[in-house]
């Protein structure tokens, strides 16, 4: 895994041996940065269910101020701290070991300019995140990645790649 576009690209990304975590493939990466790509200069970024942090990492990458990221999984913030590490950007960035859900429930409107979110498919934990941005929207827009038989609690503007689609939503300014 590496990053695709922008400052960092082709800088190879650590990734955990854990069989549980699914890496956002590269060319969707690539295709769901390239979405919002004009809304990243300069942006607030938060990377949700951040795994190894390729999406905030990639956002830095193209423009982003800085990401927050949200991971619980061991494995995952290892590999996490060791891309922040090795791209040089601790200043940059914040990692929080937290569940993601009440990380995102705590948050208030607007917290954010950008915030991805790549939960395990099939969990529920993605349409509960959307209901917690649908209520107090923590970012001006929330981007999310799904497996493609997924019905949204609400409507989003999504995208085809295949098996994994991503829709985005955008806050009522």
């Amino acid at each position: 895994m590496r990053i695709v576009r922008g400052k960092w690209a082709g800088r190879h990304l650590t990734s955990p041996a854990d069989r549980r975590v699914r890496p956002t493939a590269e060319h969707v990466r690539d295709g769901w940065l390239g979405l919002v790509e004009p809304e990243l200069a300069g942006a607030r970024v938060l990377d949700l269910f951040a795994g190894t942090g390729a999406l905030g990492l990639e956002a830095i990458s193209r423009g982003a101020k800085y990401a927050d990221f949200v991971e619980t999984r061991p494995a995952s913030l290892h590999a996490l701290k060791a891309n922040v590490a090795a791209l040089h950007l601790r200043e940059k960035t914040r990692i929080f070991k937290k569940d993601a859900l009440p990380f995102a429930a705590a948050l208030e409107a607007g917290a954010y300019d950008v915030a991805f979110a790549d939960p395990p498919y099939r969990s529920g934990q993605l349409d509960r995140l959307i209901e917690t941005w649908a209520r107090t929207p923590f970012a001006r827009v929330l981007t999310v990645e799904h497996a493609h038989d997924h019905e949204l609690p609400i409507e989003g503007e999504s995208w085809d790649f295949g098996d994994t689609w991503v829709t985005i939503f955008r806050a009522r300014e």
